[in-house]
Formats: structure tokens, C-alpha cells, sequence
């Protein structure tokens, strides 16, 4: 995601620098010089062929670029180590752990004050190293699953799953937010990525069965 950003920027410098070259020299060398009227042509030919077709060139170049790293960041894989359904609801989440389909840990939020404690955040919690798997639901409107720190987000739609696979690498807590406009506490849907060691999240995944298995809830 990043290097097609960069790229991007570079050919967009790239057009940018001939265009304005151009702008320049015909500026100096095309000036007015007299009061005589310059020659008049109707049309040229190869000129106009070179500024039809240039453009259809960069377009191919960058459509190649975006749909090859589009294609990488969205493929999925058939066993995923870790399959997390994130449910985006006005103003918070649900984090709901399923193991061969069966719900063995869930997290549920509360709106949070911008401005208040991190420990009222919603955690999701992962283990590092290992495929997971994320399947976004609303239930009443659009909302938009972020971590910055991913160069990564994804529309949650009402009715409609979208999902995701990523491999976290770096231990640590990044900040999620929605990026979407969704109604008044829009800014008040925060969340916390929490990646861990695999030791930690079996851990986590076993207290958090024993709680549902007590009738209660992580």
C-alpha cells in the first residue's frame, strides 16, 4: 500500500515536471514578439495522437500497479489461524472469536469519550505471526473498521459481510477508530488492536471460555 502511494506521487511529480516544462518553454520561445500575426494551423496530427495516447498509457501503468496490490492485500486464504467477527454498532464494537464456527470469546464495547481513559476501549486482541481473519457486520449503518497503523481500512455494511486477512508482525497496542461518518457519537467509536504473543492469546482464548462456559462474557 505504501510503495503504490509513493509510486503514485513519483509519476504524478513525473507528468507534473513535463507538463509544467512544456508550459515554460512554450511561455520563452512562443511569446509575443510583434504585432504580426502568428501562422495558423488547424490541427497536427502526430501531436494529437501523442496527447491521446500518453495519457492512456499512464492510466494502464497505474491500473496494473493498483489491481496487482489490490489483488495481494485482498486475497484470502482457506484456513485462516484466527477468525475474528467485528460487528460496528452506533457508537461501538463487538469483537466475537470463532474457533471451527463456534463462538469461544467476545468483546463488546461502549461509546468512549475521545478525550477520557484508553482502558475504556474495546480490545481486539490477536496473536502475532499468525493469519487472521476479519469479518466486518453493521448492524444499522455504514461504518468503517481503521487502524492507521495497517495503512488499512474496510466499509462495515449493513447486510453485507465484508472481510479481510492480515498478518500483525510487530507486539504492541494501535488505535482503531471508525472512518465513517455514522451519527451523532461517530467520534466516540474507538477500539484498541492488541497484538500478542501466541503463548498470550491462547491464554486469553481459554480465561475467555471459561467465562462464556459461566455464563458470562469477556
Amino acid at each position: 500500500m505504501l510503495h503504490l502511494w509513493q509510486g503514485s506521487w513519483i509519476a504524478a511529480f513525473a507528468v507534473g515536471g513535463v507538463v509544467w516544462g512544456l508550459i515554460i518553454w512554450a511561455v520563452i520561445f512562443h511569446r509575443k514578439r510583434s504585432d504580426d500575426l502568428p501562422p495558423q494551423v488547424r490541427y497536427n496530427m502526430p501531436i494529437e495522437i501523442l496527447y491521446t495516447a500518453v495519457p492512456f498509457v499512464i492510466i494502464a501503468v497505474l491500473f496494473y500497479f493498483t489491481a496487482r496490490d489490490e489483488n495481494f492485500v485482498e486475497k484470502t486464504t482457506a484456513n485462516p489461524a484466527v477468525t475474528v467477527d467485528v460487528t460496528g454498532f452506533q457508537w461501538s464494537w463487538r469483537f466475537d472469536y470463532k474457533q471451527n464456527d463456534q463462538l469461544v470469546a467476545s468483546v463488546t464495547g461502549v461509546p468512549v469519550d475521545p478525550n477520557g481513559p484508553a482502558a475504556g476501549k474495546p480490545v481486539m486482541t490477536i496473536p502475532a505471526g499468525k493469519t487472521v481473519r476479519v469479518r466486518l457486520h453493521s448492524d444499522d449503518v455504514i461504518h468503517s473498521f481503521w487502524v492507521p497503523a495497517l495503512i488499512y481500512k474496510k466499509d462495515v455494511m449493513p447486510g453485507y459481510t465484508n472481510e479481510f486477512e492480515f498478518t500483525a508482525t510487530k507486539l504492541g497496542t494501535y488505535e482503531g477508530r471508525c472512518a465513517e461518518l455514522c451519527g451523532v457519537d461517530h467520534s466516540k467509536m474507538l477500539f484498541q488492536l492488541k497484538v500478542v504473543t501466541p503463548e498470550q492469546y491462547d491464554k486469553f482464548i481459554a480465561d475467555s471460555k471459561q467465562a462464556l462456559a459461566a455464563g458470562g462474557g469477556k
